[in-house]
């Protein structure tokens, strides 16, 4: 940590260390189950700023652009020459060898030559900015000025495990807290009935719930995921969320003797974070019950708005149910959103075109439109300009070919797109080479976009700590800069 910043200002750490419910339990014994009890009954939907909430709204370090995030995760890594990079000189280098230096199947001392491969899609000019989109996303290129482009990110791990793991925890080879996470620790919730982060139907491959997880942080932090990759979405549901067998009044009198028995246990064990865990995990439980049903029920939205998420559509039926969600958890105060595109393609992570890149137009068809209608409802409804968008996978492809008609890993060059939440609308920053394979101008690490987008929510990554193991701990690690280009 650099310094000691007022805890008024924002300091997680410090906030942390004046109001721990370690502190509480020594100052009020047992007497944490009623103080629970209480809140359930008096605390609105809104956030509560109760120090007693291991979730409570807290204030950010700096001035916030944005109040929450909807992360759209296309795991696989998609083509960034085939979709929002596009090099004419790629399309001028078409089947000639190119040699290509540190390449991950060759002698990294070595230069080697590889066919290159042009577009598979013709790029057109969209927006008053002119920029230039492929075929894949003709629904998303209608909102180019409102999206700021990153085209030179950069990221550790050739493969989908490791830079899967380091795009959510900032780490290829250890078990860190999760980006979600982080918020969540230090902003809190913006309604104390709902979690401050939650993942929409998220896969258990390349890293499974570590890509949510709480690791260090308490374990309130953890992301609550909603359905799973490999079920259709109507079945993602918040599992034991209504009681039909029991009425109102009857609930609340177990969870009393529940929340009693669970007080006496702590008592024994004041330190546990596992004991607390549960204890805030059954408190938060019953205070859902109160706003999920409604949040999980997309009925209640009309069906002009289901019909610009693409619902009731074959192709964009299901991405288009996890959007409109997401918009809707967004609205109700989550703070992190995470909306999964991950399930497996022919035992691959999606967008993993190793071979057939042409599978690529399929993917593109079942997320475009959904996402073309996300930016739509956010923006009608005034929730873009305080909400961040980030679209992006774990990293980007080759401009050279593989296996003939695919392309493989690059995690030396690609694009990410973000929108609302401060960043600049209709920007391009940054650059890859002439072929699209690394990021030669303004060069974005994965550190760098996840200071970024911290700072966005009002969160220094320097000062987001937390001490584990004799040392102070932050997503960043010892790493990491705030891309103030990108800012408005």
């Amino acid at each position: 940590m650099n310094s000691e910043p007022n805890p008024i200002e924002g300091n997680r750490s410090v906030w942390q260390s004046l109001q721990s419910r370690r502190a509480l339990l020594k100052r009020a014994a047992c007497g944490f189950g009623s103080l629970a009890l209480a809140g359930i009954n008096n605390r609105s939907t809104a956030g509560n700023s109760s120090p007693q909430n291991p979730l409570a709204a807290l204030p950010s370090y700096i001035p916030a652009r944005a109040k929450r995030i909807i992360f759209l995760f296309m795991q696989g890594g998609p083509s960034h020459v085939d979709s929002f990079d596009f090099k004419p000189h790629l399309e001028a280098s078409h089947m000639k060898e190119v040699d290509i230096m540190g390449y991950r199947f060759n002698n990294f001392r070595k230069a080697t030559k590889q066919v290159m491969m042009k577009p598979l899609w013709e790029f057109q000019n969209y927006g008053q900015t002119g920029k230039q989109v492929s075929g894949l996303f003709p629904e998303t290129a209608k909102h180019v000025d409102d999206l700021c482009f990153i085209h030179s990110m950069h990221t550790e791990g050739v493969a989908h495990g490791p830079s899967t793991l380091f795009l959510h925890t900032g780490s290829v080879n250890t078990v860190r807290p999760s980006v979600g996470s982080w918020i969540s620790y230090g902003l809190g919730t913006e309604n104390a009935n709902m979690p401050s982060f939650v993942t929409i139907c998220p896969t258990a491959r390349m890293g499974g719930p570590q890509n949510y997880g709480n690791a260090f942080l308490p374990a309130i932090h953890q992301g609550t995921p909603i359905g799973k990759a490999e079920q259709a979405v109507q079945e993602a549901v918040i599992k034991d969320i209504i009681n039909p067998r029991l009425s109102q009044s009857e609930q609340l009198q177990r969870f009393r003797l529940l929340q009693k028995l669970n007080e006496t246990q702590l008592s024994q064990s004041p330190s546990s974070d596992a004991m607390n865990a549960n204890l805030n995990a059954f408190e938060l439980a019953y205070r859902m019950q109160m706003t999920a049903p409604e949040l999980m029920d997309l009925n209640t939205e009309s069906d002009a708005t289901q019909k610009i998420y693409g619902i009731g559509e074959k192709e964009t039926d299901q991405y288009g149910r996890q959007c409109l969600l997401a918009r809707k958890m967004a609205e109700s105060g989550v703070r992190y959103i995470q909306v999964n595109y991950s399930d497996n393609d022919g035992g691959n992570p999606k967008w993993d075109q190793h071979s057939n890149l042409p599978r690529h137009e399929q993917h593109a068809l079942a997320v475009d439109k959904p996402i073309s209608g996300l930016l739509t409802d956010l923006k009608s409804r005034g929730l873009l300009e305080d909400t961040l968008v980030w679209w992006g996978g774990e990293f980007g492809r080759t401009p050279f070919s593989q296996n003939n008609n695919g392309r493989d890993h690059n995690p030396f060059g690609f694009t990410v797109w973000m929108a609302g939440g401060g960043v600049k609308p209709g920007f391009s920053y940054g650059a890859t080479d002439e072929y699209g394979y690394q990021a030669v101008e303004n060069k974005v690490h994965m550190h760098d976009l996840h200071a970024t987008v911290l700072h966005l929510m009002g969160l220094d990554h320097e000062q987001l700590t937390f001490r584990h193991a004799g040392r102070d701990y932050r997503l960043t690690d010892v790493y990491g800069n705030v891309v103030r280009d990108i800012i408005a």
